[in-house]
């Protein structure tokens, strides 16, 4: 699964380097073309000589040494790589990543990349565990960085717990399944709903809810990084999303929701609904800002059309999922939309859950599908709790077609 792809690994200065050269090798004999980035530091415990001749390919170590005239090396191989692997990843190298530092040949290329990266920690247990390296491995992941977790066991420095670097067959293994996941959806035009609307009162005010669009935005990079041609509906959002395979549609209001949902829908397979579209707007829009009057104000209020039902109603070979926010009876409510709505499947959140809901970087969700078969996710990252569900998704589609 890994044959003929070009991998640029980067090896930085710890005493795992040394496994470095055996995933190296091991790369190689797997048919991928394997390029090395070494740290100054990483030249202190393995020679570059070394990985020369375990890739067949020059070393790199220096951003100013320039092999070819024609072009600008670490801009070269960020362009080149499909996936970037750092093993091991001192805490060194985590903190220059999450602060945006490039000083060096490895960090300015991983800067330039357009590639999957991997980082695969390995250190010394407390560093591993300091508030500091905890922080900026956090702040990686949220920019899609993905890590190989370190073992547990005893370490070079004489201490005992979780710093030890993967091993190699391991490693190999993960850029494997990586692999397998970019053609999950690879043949499937998938649209997706994201954020909020705001229904307009006068020219200064509006009405809207506490959603981020994180969730939707998360689901529609991990479906295109799984290989399908995504539609992203965006409401009102702060949110960015730069993907060759996402096309992005933004909208306001609930009506614009309406119109660009269903006008998409026959276009696409798999539609999932995440946004928290506006269940009423206000029955009059006032052309003047309104002024500020004694006692109470009363605004009427009228409902907004149902976009989930509306698909729901014009479905014939779509796959259509829908998402329940719930503070009460969570499970209860969303198999009543499930069935109401003619859905496929739907993901349900109890937004009171500390850890779920709108604004926060992770969720708890509860896929269950037409078959009423439901499946806890637990607290984790929103963008793996969107590949979690898009594997799902995919594997109902799988059952059904068998």
């Amino acid at each position: 699964m890994v044959a003929n792809k070009k991998i640029v690994l980067g090896v930085t200065g710890g005493i795992a380097a040394y496994k470095a050269c055996a995933l190296t090798s091991k790369l190689t004999q797997e048919g991928a073309e394997v390029k090395v980035i070494m740290t100054e530091s990483a030249t202190k415990f393995v020679t570059p000589l070394t990985f020369q001749a375990l890739s067949r390919n020059p070393v790199y170590t220096d951003t100013f040494d320039e092999k070819d005239p024609l072009k600008i090396a670490h801009i070269d191989l960020a362009d080149w790589a499909d996936y970037i692997v750092i093993a091991p990843a001192t805490a060194n190298i985590i903190g220059k990543l999450a602060n945006g530092i490039a000083d060096d040949m490895l960090t300015t290329t991983i800067l330039a990349t357009k590639a999957s990266i991997f980082i695969a920690p390995a250190m010394n247990v407390n560093m591993y565990e300091h508030p500091a390296v905890m922080k900026h491995l956090n702040t990686l992941k949220k920019w899609g960085y993905q890590f190989i977790e370190p073992n547990a066991g005893y370490l070079a420095c004489g201490w005992t717990g979780k710093g030890r670097l993967e091993e190699p067959e391991i490693i190999i293994n993960v850029l494997k399944e990586q692999e397998a996941q970019t053609k999950l959806f690879s043949d499937k035009k998938i649209l997706v709903s994201a954020g909020p609307t705001r229904e307009k009162i006068d020219p200064v005010r509006y009405l809207t809810n506490r959603s981020t669009g994180k969730m939707g935005f998360s689901i529609a990079e991990a479906a295109a990084n799984f290989g399908a041609e995504v539609t992203l509906v965006a409401g009102p959002v702060e949110e960015t999303l730069e993907h060759r395979h996402v096309k992005r549609i933004d909208i306001i209001t609930a009506e614009e929701m309406y119109e660009t949902m269903n006008e998409q829908f026959p276009l696409h397979d798999i539609v999932i609904m995440s946004a928290a579209v506006a269940d009423y707007r206000p029955k009059t829009i006032h052309k003047e800002k309104m002024k500020k009057q004694s006692g109470d104000m009363k605004l009427e209020m009228e409902r907004t059309k149902d976009v989930l039902l509306s698909l729901g109603e014009k479905k014939k070979e779509q796959f259509l999922v829908g998402f329940a926010a719930e503070t009460n009876e969570p499970l209860v409510n969303g198999r009543k939309k499930l069935k109401r709505k003619n859905l496929d499947a739907i993901i349900v959140n109890d937004v009171s859950k500390q850890g779920a809901g709108f604004a926060g970087d992770t969720n708890i969700v509860t896929y269950i599908n037409r078959k009423e078969q439901e499946e806890m996710i637990p607290l984790a990252m929103k963008k793996d709790i969107a590949k979690e569900i898009l594997k799902r998704i995919h594997r109902d589609l799988k059952d059904e077609t068998n």
